[in-house]
C-alpha cells in the first residue's frame, strides 16, 4: 500500500474523520449496491476498486496500532525517549 492508493480509497469512502470496521462495512454496502455491475449505475470497473480499496482500508484497520505503553511511544517518537517527566 502507498500513499496515493490509501487516499484514493479514502476518498472513494468518503471518510473525514476515523471510522470503526463497522461503519467501513455498512458504507461498503452501501457502496457495492450502487456500484455492483448488474445496476444501471454500476461497472465491473469501479466494483472492483471499490473491493480492492475496503480491503485495503480494513488492513489497514487491523494492522493499524497505538499505544501510551512507553516502549511503544519511544518508537513512534524517539524524540522523546530523553524525556525527564516520564511518567509510568
Amino acid at each position: 500500500m502507498d500513499k496515493e492508493e490509501f487516499e484514493k480509497a479514502v476518498d472513494l469512502f468518503g471518510i473525514l474523520t476515523k471510522t470503526s470496521k463497522k461503519e467501513l462495512k455498512q458504507k461498503y454496502l452501501k457502496l457495492s449496491k450502487k456500484y455492483h455491475p448488474d445496476t444501471p449505475t454500476g461497472s465491473d470497473e469501479k466494483f472492483q476498486e471499490l473491493k480492492e480499496s475496503y480491503e485495503l482500508l480494513l488492513n489497514y484497520i487491523d494492522n493499524y496500532k497505538f499505544s501510551f505503553e512507553e516502549d511503544e511511544f519511544k518508537k513512534q517518537y524517539p524524540s522523546f525517549t530523553n524525556y525527564k517527566n516520564w511518567n509510568i
